[in-house]
C-alpha cells in the first residue's frame, strides 16, 4: 500500500514510464523494490481508474507503456496527502516521546 501514494505523487509530477517511477522511488527511500511490485501496483491503480497509461513509440527501440494521473486519482492523491499528514503527526508525537537511546561505553559499568 505505501507505494500508491509515491507512486501518484510521482504521476502527479510528470507522465513517466514504469522503470523511471522505480527510479524516482529510491529517492524517496524505497532501495531494494521488487519491480514486478510495482508494475502489480500500477495495473491496479489503472483498473481503479487512478491512472492511465498508453503506449508511447516516440523513441527508437521497443513501445514503452507511458503512465499518467487521472482526475480521480489526483483526488485520492488529495486523500493520501490528509492521511499521511495525520500519520506525521502521530510520529512526531511518538519520537517527542521516545527517549533516545543512551550511550553506554565499555568503561561505564555503572
Amino acid at each position: 500500500m505505501w507505494l500508491q501514494p509515491f507512486l501518484l505523487l510521482s504521476l502527479d509530477q510528470w507522465q513517466s514510464h514504469g522503470y523511471e517511477l522505480i527510479r524516482r522511488l529510491s529517492t524517496f527511500g524505497f532501495e531494494t523494490l521488487d519491480r514486478g511490485s510495482v508494475y502489480r501496483v500500477l495495473r491496479q491503480l489503472e483498473r481503479d481508474g487512478l491512472v492511465e497509461s498508453g503506449w508511447d513509440t516516440s523513441k527508437d527501440g521497443p513501445a514503452r507503456r507511458l503512465y499518467s494521473l487521472t482526475d480521480a486519482g489526483r483526488q485520492y492523491l488529495n486523500m493520501w496527502a490528509g492521511s499521511l499528514r495525520v500519520y506525521q503527526g502521530m510520529l512526531d508525537e511518538f519520537f517527542k516521546q521516545y527517549p533516545p537511546p543512551t550511550t553506554r561505553t565499555p568503561d561505564s559499568d555503572e
